[in-house]
This record gives structure tokens, sequence and C-alpha cells, in this order.
């Protein structure tokens, strides 16, 4: 072959390369991959997340995610993100690759006794990508693991084992789409489907319902109640599945959207009816949905309630076949008929807590009927006709009878209520209660002679309140009545696992799934809703409630007033922040961004001071202090290792300044102890020596100023005979200083630039001359102008904005007020009824959205005024705190006001004109 036609080949083919590729990119990979469609079709559940920074935050808020951190299976996927971490040499790899990317787990039952998952993730970026090979080719060098490569039906498949233990995980990489699983069949089944796309995916009847455009959704649950029993199977023993399978025969499948809030976690959605022959659908088609009015007679021992709404309680049972071989039925179905006509609007069947895993549970059918002593009259004859002892017990004012008919439930209401062999029967209120024996009636009517009923239980009907009012099917559980339930209906290897995740189970002791019918289901067979609530009681200090008919915001209620003013503190991932707030009871609460008290931790006295956001140690927190510690809680409210910090007896701290966040060093804390004495502290308690303390002569007119300026620690300290200091580390005096002002001062000072070397820092105070003097930490004074007019009974303070970046000035005379902009030009003006102090605060959301808020202590109003000094709302807002706290949201020009009311913590909504 000549060389010239080599080289005509070798750049054909470098061309046909090129073109394969650029059709690659602009064909094939720019049709985006559907992850629903590789779903293999045995999935019984498909959960889909999205954003997971704010999912993991709302899993620790609702303190979730602590019970997970329990789970042996989540205690191995921690191993895992650790292992990651330290492969890459990075922290939080995983959840920074997994940010706000939409990723799928599917649950599929692999065998007997066995499931699996198989998780989708996408790769969004060359440099994920790379992060994905990086961390493949690292575990290959690793000697603990094998990675090998092997075909399947021209896929390539990559495994990874963890050598001598047999564990690991097969990925199979479809277009940038890494598809994983602990069970390689799984990944298989992924290839079979990608050779027949046209086949309908797991998802095809909700392919147009996207939850995720829906504010606050955690997550989405695709449920294939189909295949649900079979996965309760895995772990339940197989005398219990046929009945969780005739409930479930209700519906086919359904997807929810999940949120959590607070002590709740909601799962609301539809779900498309099941329309085979037999089904619980067919048989309940039509009929309309019911309260559960029940509740007066269910005992507060009730571990698990299985309640249907019904028109008339025969579409149960079904039509009686015309000929039957049971002479005994055969003798009483007249009276059955009788009965049973009686029957309607809804029916129940009801598990009392057993004694141990041991005692079998005792079971209840409740059926409500409307004329109860009509069906005494009608059960009476029964046991005469059948024969049955005349002889009843007694307890309180209710008999139990025995109806000598076997099956009598069955006979009734159909197969759902069989397997009570020798039943036991009674007539409370509007309710005709059978018992699978008398030692079970006996404990129930106990507790409703005693009032230990759902209706007489705060907790219990907090908790209906919360469920949907009419549903044609409802199955609630209590699970730490249900606890001893479950383990005996466990099979054996699966009651250790529950064991081990006792604390998780009972996290969430109230459960509800309802499936309510469309009000049109006759004429279009229409989807249920669908809602599955797993809540805990309200234990903690505040209920939510709306503001009323005219509020737009939320408001929380606190068992005890307020006392302190709303701190607001930023939260990755939320649109809103959450709030610190202290109650009179020294009890600091955190509040979410949902209106939710996520944690509350007692304090030994007030706040003094700012709480400030710092990170001590790697770990983010709140510095705060009172005035005999100074403490600091991590985000979920806990004091780190070395806090709180003790004081001194004699030392009464008045103040706490924190070095700046990201300066070299841990945080140092400087402790303003009352009058002039200052006091320095490292974050593991050690004092600077020069520091204990640093008596000066004056009183302070405002809280220190702490600064870092060319890696020297800067202590700025305004007194009120105007003279200014700056102290280094040590505790000495930078040169140039003190410094006179002038005049008195009564206000803190901004620092306006913070420059590379103290000389071209610049430091703004306004003095009581009504003079803005400007100064460099070098000591020289290179800016001085009158912003207004003054006389000895003004008081003139600088009121940084939020940020600190920018001003206004304030002057106050007897009862007026006005703020000044730094070129002294009158914002705006405010005659107040009472002469005391009125606190100032500026808000900067940029040059068209400036805020000022005066609060007026002795009556209780915040007066907020916008930039062109209207007061929005038309009318000042209650506030009993000296601050409030302000968020401006951008995409709906909407203010958000946070202020406390006695005992009440209230969100207002201000639209911008």
């Amino acid at each position: 072959m000549s060389k010239k036609l080599l080289v005509f080949l070798t750049g054909l083919f470098l061309l046909a390369s090129l073109a394969s590729y650029v059709y690659y990119r602009r064909t094939v990979a720019a049709v985006p991959v559907d992850p629903w469609a590789l779903v293999p079709d045995d999935a019984v559940l498909v959960a889909a997340t999205r954003d997971h920074p704010t999912l993991v935050r709302h899993l620790k808020e609702t303190q979730v995610w602590d019970n997970l951190t329990t789970v042996r299976y989540f205690q191995g996927l921690e191993n895992t993100v650790v292992l990651i971490d330290s492969l890459t040499g990075s922290r939080n790899v995983l959840m920074r690759f997994l940010g706000r990317k939409k990723v799928l787990t599917s649950v599929h039952v692999t065998g007997h006794g066995r499931f699996d998952v198989l998780l989708q993730l996408p790769i969004g970026s060359v440099r994920e990508y790379r992060q994905v090979r990086s961390l493949v080719d690292a575990l290959s060098r690793d000697p603990q693991f094998r990675v090998r490569t092997r075909e399947y039906e021209g896929a390539l498949l990559t495994e990874i084992s963890e050598v001598g233990t047999g564990r690991g995980i097969t990925f199979l990489n479809h277009r940038n789409h890494l598809v994983m699983s602990p069970n390689p069949g799984l990944v298989e089944a992924v290839v079979r489907r990608l050779a027949a796309p046209e086949q309908p995916s797991v998802a095809a009847d909700f392919q147009n319902t996207d939850f995720f455009r829906l504010r606050d959704v955690d997550a989405t649950l695709l449920i294939n109640y189909r295949r649900l029993p079979r996965l309760l199977g895995v772990f339940f023993r197989a005398d219990v599945v046929p009945g969780i399978g005739s409930v479930t025969s209700l519906v086919l499948d359904g997807q929810l959207e999940m949120k959590l809030a607070g002590n709740k976690v909601v799962f609301s959605g539809f779900a498309n009816p099941e329309t085979t022959a037999g089904s619980l659908h067919k048989q309940l088609r039509g009929q309309p949905a019911q309260r559960l009015r029940m509740a007066d007679v269910l005992s507060l021992r009730t571990a698990l309630l299985v309640h249907l709404g019904i028109g008339e309680a025969h579409v149960l049972r079904g039509a009686r076949p015309a000929a039957t071989t049971d002479s005994l039925a055969a003798s009483i179905n007249p009276l059955l008929d009788s009965l049973l006509a009686g029957m309607s609007k809804e029916a129940a069947l009801a598990y009392l807590a057993p004694a141990s895993a041991r005692v079998s549970p005792g079971r209840l059918a409740v059926v409500w009927c409307a004329q109860p002593a009509r069906q005494a009259i009608l059960l009476g004859q029964l046991r005469r006709a059948v024969g049955a002892s005349p002889s009843f017990e007694r307890v309180g004012t209710y008999q139990i009878h025995q109806t000598g008919v076997p099956e009598l439930p069955a006979r009734l209401l159909g197969p759902l209520f069989a397997g009570f062999r020798q039943p036991a029967v009674a007539v409370v209120g509007n309710y005709v209660v059978f018992g699978d024996d008398a030692a079970a009636m006996r404990t129930w009517l106990q507790d409703v002679v005693a009032g230990q009923v759902w209706a007489r239980s705060p907790t219990q009907v907090s908790f209906l309140q919360e469920t949907q009012p009419l549903a044609r099917l409802s199955v609630v559980l209590d699970t730490r009545n249900a606890w001893n339930l479950l383990l005996r209906g466990l099979v054996e290897e699966r009651r250790a696992g529950l064991l081990r995740n006792e604390s998780l189970f009972k996290r969430f002791p109230q459960v509800a799934l309802q499936f309510v019918p469309a009000a049109n289901e006759a004429e279009t067979g229409a989807q249920y809703f669908t809602q599955l609530l797993l809540r805990h009681p309200l234990v903690g200090p505040a209920v939510a409630r709306p503001q009323g008919s005219i509020g737009t915001g939320s408001l929380l209620a606190f068992k005890t007033p307020l006392a302190g003013s709303p701190t607001l503190v930023s939260v990755a991932g939320a649109t809103r922040p959450g709030v610190l707030v202290q109650d009179a009871a020294q009890v600091l609460h955190y509040v979410t961004p949902e209106n939710v008290v996520a944690w509350s931790d007692t304090l030994p006295g007030p706040l003094v001071g700012r709480i400030q956001r710092q990170t001590v140690a790697g770990r983010s927190g709140y510095l705060l202090a009172t005035p005999s510690q100074l403490h600091f809680l991590d985000e979920q409210g806990r004091s780190t290792p070395t806090f709180p910090l003790n004081l001194p007896d004699s030392v009464r701290a008045s103040g706490l300044t924190v070095s700046p966040a990201g300066a070299f060093g841990a945080p140092r804390l400087l402790v303003t102890g009352g009058g002039g004495n200052l006091f320095l502290y490292d974050t593991k308690g050690n004092a600077y020596p020069s520091w204990l303390p640093k008596r000066l002569d004056f009183n302070l007119a405002a809280p220190p100023l702490y600064l870092v300026v060319g890696g020297r620690d800067v202590v700025v300290v305004l007194l009120e005979n105007g003279y200014v200091y700056a102290f280094d580390q040590q505790g000495g005096v930078y040169p140039g200083f003190p410094i006179s002002l002038g005049a008195r001062l009564q206000s803190e000072a901004l620092a306006e630039t913070v420059g590379p070397t103290l000389n071209r820092t610049r430091i703004t105070v306004v003095n009581q001359h009504g003079e803005r003097v400007t100064f460099s930490l070098a000591g020289d004074v290179v800016g001085r102008s009158r912003v207004a007019t003054w006389s000895r009974s003004s008081v003139f303070r600088l009121i940084p904005d939020q940020r600190r970046r920018t001003y206004v000035v304030a002057r106050e005379e007897g009862g007026q007020l006005d703020l000044f902009d730094p070129t002294g030009r009158r914002l705006l003006g405010q005659k107040f009824l009472t002469s005391g102090q009125k606190p100032v605060q500026f808000f900067d959301f940029g040059a068209e959205q400036r805020v000022y808020v005066l609060t007026e202590s002795g009556p209780g109003k915040a007066y907020v005024y916008d930039r062109l000094g209207r007061l929005l709302g038309g009318q000042p807002f209650d506030s009993s705190a000296p601050e409030v706290g302000l968020e401006y949201e951008a995409t709906t020009k909407t203010y958000h006001l946070y202020r406390t009311i006695g005992p009440e913590l209230r969100r207002t909504s201000l639209e911008l004109k």
C-alpha cells in the first residue's frame, strides 16, 4: 500500500470518526434519557428525589435523620460515603454530585424472602464523568476491591466487589446515565428493557404528572399496589399476606408527592382503581365516601384499624349463592338478611395491642347501625334459633353475648371479615361489635366504660383532624400499640431487623393511609385521591395556625411568652430563612423556614448581644452569650465540645463580639463585662492574659468592633466620652490611639473599608454634635462633616444595614425621630407619643428596596417604611420586641416581616407596589 493511500485512508477514517462523534452528540445524546423507561416492570416502589441538600435538611429538621443513622442499611451507606470521600480526597463528594439531579430508586422483589434496590444517577457534565472514572480507577488500584467488566447483550457492565466479603455493585453507563444495583440481575433487566423501547414504562399512567413543579415537594413515590403484597411477603408470614392483598386490591398503582414538615411526613397523590374481578374496588364502586364516626367506641389500645366507608353493608358480602349445603346457613339466612339490612355507612376491623408477641391480638369487627335496639332483638332471635346459651357477661352497662354462629361477621360482611371462629357480640351506641373471643370484648369494653377511647384523647382527635374527613378506605396504625402485633406477624429472620430499628419505626406513632373516590366516580371511574400521613403528636413548645381572615402569612403560638427579638438565619437551599427566638423561660427555639420548631434548648439566662453564625472546629453553628456563659450550638441545637464556657463569678456579660468569620485561626470571643471591662477568650476556654480584665475609664458607647487587617486583630472600642481606642490581640494600644472625636458618643461604629493596611482601613462614627467622623486605624481623622443640626437634648446614632455595608443616621429629640442619609439628606420623620429611645433598623436589599423600621416599645408598635418614606401596610404593626426581622423575595417582590407579639411569632407577607 502506497504512503499516499495510507494517509488518505487515515484521514478518511478520522473524518468518519469525527462525523460519527458529531452525529452522536447532536442526535443520540441530544435526546434526553427517560429514567422511568429504564425501570424494570417488576418494580414495587419507585422513589424520585431531586433537591438532595434540601431533602437532607428537612430530614434533619424533622429529626428523621437521627433515626435513619441507626439503621444498618444507612450505616453501610454512610460507610460507602466515607470511602468515596477518602478515595477522592475531598469532603461531601456524593452530596455535591447528587445536588439537584433527578435520582430514581426502585425496589424489586428478587427472590424468596429477598428484595433489592436499583439506583439511577444522571451524569451532567464532563467533570462529573471524570469524577466517576477517577473513582472507579481508584477502586481498581485498591487491593480491597476487584473491578472487572463484562458484556451482556451488547452492553458493557462494570462490577465492583469487595474482596473476601462477596459484597459488590454492578453498574451500567447508558448515555451518561448511571444505573447501578447490588443485584446484577436488575442491571441486566435494564439492558433488556433498552432492547424494547416501545414498551410502556412503569409510570405510563402518570406521565403527565410532575409533582416537582409544586413548591416544597421533597420526593415522589410510585407504588404498584398489585405487587405490594409480594414485597410485604418478604417481611410477613404467609398467613398474613392474603389479608393485606384483600385490602390493597382497591387500587392498581399510584403516585404520591412527599413533604416533610415538623412533626409529620405527608404523601399525597392519586391512584388508579383495580378493575379485576373480585377486587375491593369492584365491590365498593359507587359507594359514598364516609366519615370515621366510630371514634367513640375505639379503644386507645387499638393497634390497627381498617375502616371502610360504605352505603349499604350488603355490598361487602355480595350476592349469596342461590343454593347451599350448609344446613345452619339455610335456617338462619332470613335473620342474617334482616341483621345485614340494618347495617350501613361504615364497617371496620380493629386489632387491639397484645401484651406480648406470643399472644394473639384481640380482633373486633365494628359495624354502624341506625336502630341498635332492633339489632339487639335480632341477635337475641339468632341466639335462640341456634340454641346458644342465653347467659351473658356484663361490663358496665353493656352486655357480652355469645352468638353461637361460627364466622358470623364473614357471613354478614364477606371474606374480609373472616377468622371469627366463635364470635362474641355487644351493642354499644350505634354499633354492633363482634369479637373473636370474650376476653377481647371484655378488654375493649372496659376501655369504653372508662372513657379510654379515641374521641376523648386530644392526641388522637388532633391526629384525626389532619386526616381526610371522607374516605372509602382508611388504614390507621398506631406503631407503639402495634409493636407486638408486628413482631408476631413478621417472619423469623426479619424480627431482629425490626428490633434494631425500633427508634425509626416508632418515630411516627400515628400513621393513616386513605383513599378518597372522585365525586363523579360512577360516571368516569376516575382516580382515587390518596394520602399517607405519618405523624408524631405535637409535644413541642408551639402550635402553628393561620393569622386570621386578613392575615397574609403564618403564626406560631408558643406556650410561653417570647422575650427576645427574632434572629433570622439563612438556610442553604431554602427560599426563606430560619428564625431563632428566646422565650421568657430562657428557652431558645429554632423555627424552620416551614414554620415548625425543629429544636429547643434551655439557656441559663437571657441572651445578651446578638446571635452570630460561626464555624468552630469545622462545625457550623451559632455563637451566643448569656450573663454567665458563652454557648456554641450546632445546627441541631446541641452544645459542641468545650461549650458552654463558664465566665468567672465576678463577670456578668453584657455583650459578645466575635472575630470575623473566615479570619485566620479559630474565632476569638470578646466579652463585654459591664461598664468598661473587656475579656478575650478562645473557643477552648483559654483567656488571653492581658485581657483579664481590660478596664477602661469610661463606659462603652457601643459594642466593640472586631476587625482583622492584614492578618492582625484590631479591636476598636468607642467610649461615651468621645475617645476611641484600638487594641491588638495582646491588649496593646495601636500607635495613634486613643483619638478624640470632639464630642460624646452614643452610637456604634461601621467599618466602611477594611483595607490591607491599618492606614487604608476606614471607620465611620457619628458623635452627639451631629458630625459624621471617619478615621483610619493609623489614628488619623480623614473626614468630618455635619449630618444634621443638634441640641443638648438630641441623640444621634449610626444605623448600619443588615449586612453592615451602608448606613443611615438617626436623630432623636423628645418624641421626634428623623432619619438622614450619610450626606445629610432627610429621609423621613416620625412624631411619637412616648419619649423613650426608639430602636431603628435599616434594611438594604438594593437601591430600590430599602426599608426603615422604627419601633416604639411603649405601645408595642413597629413602623415599616419604604425608601420613599411610605408606611408599608398603611399602619404600624404590633410588635412586643425591640427589633423585627425582614427578608425580601426578589422573584415575587414580597417582603417577609418577622415579629413577636407576646407568645406569638408572626410572619407577614408585604407585597411591593
